[in-house]
């Protein structure tokens, strides 16, 4: 009798053993760990994991909000009312340097100041009308947003502005349009009474071929000043003006 009934006590105990690696397996088995892995460890496991993936995610989403910024800001309406002068850009810059263009008769070479990182180099053509003396240290206005383009095989950043008439023998008259002494360099020039500049890109510049569009418009008035349509060359220290020439075209 005690036999038998020791024999019932351990078929017993074998049979909730068995059940409860039954249980054990089955919630292996839900949470996809493998036979006999500890959870805690296999949780912590998955984290870096899971965290990688959060952070990829976010960049994803960054990066297209800023794809979004970008697109916006590039989209800015023009005004279809800005006069094309003010889709140009003229700068206060003063020549540090200059020297004769080697292949071309009429060129001279200069370094202009123009208050950036570094000076522009600008090609004109006025070996007829000025001196080298007279060039270094001239202050002067520069179209600064036009395409560089080669002449004569030097690269040139820009044009200086100037100021010409016809003389009574045919031959021409030619002068800077300068700003005041006390304008800064790089100082970009406004226009009474005209809206604030908003320069174009050199390549839209070019494009749309704004500077020639603008000439016929640009001249000096009775007191030498330069304007665009009559709307006046404004510095913050006063107009840009030539020496002597009056309702002379500017190019």
């Amino acid at each position: 009798q005690p036999a038998s009934s020791h024999k019932i006590i351990i078929m017993g105990a074998k049979s909730a053993l068995e059940q409860l690696e039954d249980l054990i397996a089955d919630l292996e088995a839900k949470l996809n760990l493998a036979p006999g892995a500890d959870p805690v460890v296999a949780a912590d496991n998955k984290k870096p994991q899971q965290q990688k993936q959060q952070k990829k995610k976010e960049k994803k989403q960054a990066a297209k909000q800023n794809a979004g910024k970008a697109k916006g800001g590039a989209a800015a309406p023009v005004d279809p009312n800005l006069p094309d002068i003010c889709k140009l850009e003229f700068k206060v810059g003063v020549i540090t340097k200059a020297w004769v263009h080697p292949d071309a008769d009429k060129l001279y070479c200069e370094e202009i100041d123009c208050g950036e990182e570094a000076p522009r180099q600008i090609a004109s053509g006025l070996r007829a009308h000025y001196s080298l003396e007279e060039m270094q240290g001239q202050r002067l206005l520069v179209v600064s947003n036009l395409k560089a383009k080669n002449l004569v095989g030097f690269k040139s950043f820009g044009m200086v502005l100037c100021a010409a008439e016809t003389n009574e023998d045919g031959t021409e008259k030619v002068e800077f349009v300068e700003p005041p002494e006390g304008a800064p360099l790089g100082e970009v020039v406004t226009f009474e009474g005209l809206p604030p500049p908003a320069p174009f890109s050199a390549s839209q510049v070019e494009k749309k071929k704004l500077f020639a569009a603008c000439m016929s418009g640009m001249k000096t008035n009775d007191k030498c000043e330069g304007t665009f349509n009559g709307a006046t060359f404004l510095t913050s220290a006063g107009p840009c003006k030539a020496k002597s020439i009056k309702g002379g075209a500017m190019r």
